[in-house]
């Protein structure tokens, strides 16, 4: 660094800057951003940070206040004082906590200048140049980083909680819930956060946004807002309308990564960065790099699942599943997603009012556009539970719709059937704080469903054990709860389907014409085999059974149905000697092949935080035999002691999204 000069005003004395020091760790350590390492200095806004200046011998009445030194910042590649991405401001005796400001302490036994910078609260977030102004010589006191701050009661993420601090920002690791609402199954996930490089990434996000690059002025500028940036990021996480990170696609995958493989943002932002869109993600992949990013940037974020999701096309809360006379179903523009996952960002709603803060939902899976854009939110929970949306009212939808069976008759009549105010929004779920349990959510979202008696006459029955690959029988019960006798047709139905509800090809069908004398039931088996589900279910591993009675002469028709998902084996992870810092250590994974058949390109995939140098380890294992153990060891060094969490995938050909974790402590 070349050295400069300091003029004291109220003397001839010259001093020299030899170097400075930006005191990386102790500042780390006080803004929380220590994880993120010590090769530049990430500081989190509304709060003072320090920097060290280091000067030849000098006065000891040098008065720092007195000097006319000034410090100017800059973000953005056009940075305008009229856009507060430009800031000139003195060096005083104190700092204020509203605006940028510093103040300087002169150490003469040192010969050291101890700066105390304070950024504003409601600065936009970025990288920042620092330079050092006296009387028109600059000098450039490096960069910085500056992120939302979720510990400054003046910022608009600010969250007073420590713990929920240390969960929806700090935390690198969680858990996302899939399957049905009967059977909720977390999948544990890496946002990893501020593994290396993972910043960067995510400041590139920003950058490659078409409201950058159409007006990057005034997209600085924004950042300061972090309603703007979780739009900006909802739209950005998907690549529909731009080079967004990740690509969807919900049918037959030949090419990139399935869905299901994916463990951890990391692999998935550093693939973007490299060579542009990812292939591919589903709901919960966009939500868990929605989460890491937001994370990231300092917005406290939880991932979030809603078990009953409605996709309504017409905005009319109603979902409409329509049927013909036999009991057919006729497929419709309405849907009802097994579950959907989104994220919950905290802050400030000025736009809305004060009554409207807190968590906000936002949602990157591209289903609908908002003002042209495949994007979604931030709309405040407490809005879609009053039912106050304005906008983006599909998430309010989602969560409320209610569902109502018809019946096309030949007449062209429509006749109503069933319906349900309770299937849709339920069992809303997120990882609770400080543990891997799930907490319900649903009282946030909405107020509690009436007990409006039901008038369904048919329920249906599961076995104990429905181990994917194992045969299993299923019920239908009929119930006559009529004053006489009835007869119709007894129709039983087993299809696969996706978590997004669309029905794939039959597993099973049962039928019979019955009489029922009031007051009796009957009942209606159907045998699944997985000789006949097992080429038709998806990796999600849903099969959607629906019991339907039709009475033609009464023109009475009724309908249960219940969706199950399949268990799946249990991945064994075990560390074959204890786990310390810097020394290798094995994991042995096992795997039972619970199919009549054998698998094909096996493998396992291992990756955790500090553990497996933030990125994916695969061992590939080839094929399974029925019945048989898929069986390997994998060997990773530990980067830094303390806990984390180890997680694994199993993949193979007909058996995928296999995963499991082991918390991991590793010892100095």
């Amino acid at each position: 660094m070349q050295p400069f000069l300091i003029t004291h005003t109220t003397s001839s004395q010259i001093q020299t800057l030899t170097r400075y020091d930006l005191d990386i760790k102790s500042n780390s350590r006080s803004h929380h951003t220590q994880l993120c390492g010590e090769e530049r200095l990430i500081v989190r806004r509304g709060q003072p940070f320090n920097i060290i200046l280091h000067l030849t011998a000098g006065s000891k009445d040098f008065k720092p206040g007195e000097t006319g030194l000034t410090l100017i910042i800059e973000t953005g590649p056009l940075p305008r004082k009229e856009s507060d991405t430009k800031v000139t401001f003195s060096i005083t005796d104190s700092t204020v906590d509203t605006d940028w400001s510093a103040s300087a302490t002169y150490d003469p036994s040192g010969n050291t200048l101890s700066l105390s910078i304070s950024s504003s609260p409601d600065a936009p977030i970025g990288v920042y140049s620092l330079t050092l102004d006296q009387n028109g010589k600059k000098t450039s006191l490096g960069q910085f980083t500056l992120l939302f701050n979720a510990w400054c009661p003046r910022d608009a993420v600010y969250m007073h909680s420590e713990t929920k601090r240390q969960e929806y920002v700090l935390a690198q690791h969680g858990q996302i819930y899939r399957g049905t609402h009967k059977r909720i199954k977390g999948t544990p996930w890496n946002f990893g956060q501020f593994e290396a490089g993972i910043l960067d990434i995510c400041l590139k996000i920003l950058d490659e946004n078409p409201k950058f690059v159409s007006d990057a002025d005034k997209d600085c500028s924004a950042r300061r807002n972090p309603i703007y940036v979780t739009r900006v990021l909802s739209a950005m996480i998907n690549s529909n309308d731009d080079r967004g990170v990740l690509v969807g696609n919900w049918g037959k995958i030949e090419d990139g990564t399935h869905p299901g493989e994916w463990i951890g943002s990391g692999d998935i932002l550093h693939q973007w960065a490299e060579s542009g869109p990812v292939c591919y993600g589903q709901c919960w992949v966009f939500a868990a790099v929605a989460c890491t990013v937001s994370r990231a940037l300092g917005i406290p974020c939880r991932v979030v699942t809603n078990f009953g999701s409605a996709h309504d096309t017409d905005a009319n809360l109603v979902i409409e599943n329509l049927y013909d006379e036999d009991g057919k179903r006729i497929s419709g523009g309405d849907s009802i997603w097994n579950f959907h996952v989104w994220v919950d960002s905290w802050m400030t709603r000025p736009d809305l009012g004060q009554k409207f803060d807190g968590w906000q939902t936002s949602d990157p899976t591209p289903q609908e556009t908002s003002e042209g854009v495949f994007c979604c939110g931030p709309a405040s929970l407490k809005a879609i539970k009053e039912g106050e949306l304005t906008c983006d009212a599909f998430i309010g939808d989602a969560v409320n719709a209610d569902v109502v069976d018809l019946v096309l008759l030949s007449t062209g009549q429509f006749v109503k059937f069933s319906g349900s105010t309770k299937s849709v929004g339920c069992f809303i779920s997120t990882k609770t704080v400080g543990s891997d349990d799930r907490r319900d959510i649903t009282h946030q979202y909405k107020y509690a469903e009436g007990t409006a008696e039901s008038r369904e006459q048919n329920h249906i029955k599961l076995a104990d054990n429905m181990m994917v690959g194992s045969d299993f029988e299923v019920y239908a019960i009929l119930t006559n709860n009529c004053m006489e006798a009835r007869t119709c047709n007894f129709l039983f139905f087993a299809r696969a389907v996706s978590y997004k509800g669309k029905q794939g090809d039959s597993c099973g069908v049962a039928s019979d014409k019955v009489e029922v004398p009031s007051g009796e039931e009957r009942r209606l088996s159907l045998k699944l085999e997985y000789e006949s589900y097992g080429t038709a279910i998806t990796s999600d591993r849903l099969i959607q059974l629906s019991a339907i009675t039709i009475d033609k002469e009464t023109i009475d028709f009724n309908k249960a149905e219940k969706t199950i998902v399949l268990d799946e084996p249990d991945i064994k992870i075990e560390l074959l000697g204890e786990a310390n810092i810097n020394q290798s250590v094995m994991t042995k994974l096992t795997l039972l092949n619970p199919l009549p058949e054998q698998l094909q390109d096996c493998s396992f995939t291992v990756e955790g935080v500090s553990l497996t140098d933030s990125k994916p380890i695969t061992a590939k294992i080839g094929a399974v035999g029925p019945k048989q153990e898929a069986k390997t060891t994998i060997e990773f060094i530990p980067t830094s002691a303390g806990p984390s969490v180890l997680l694994v995938n199993f993949d193979s050909d007909k058996l995928k999204n296999i995963k499991s974790f082991l918390n991991v402590v590793v010892k100095e």
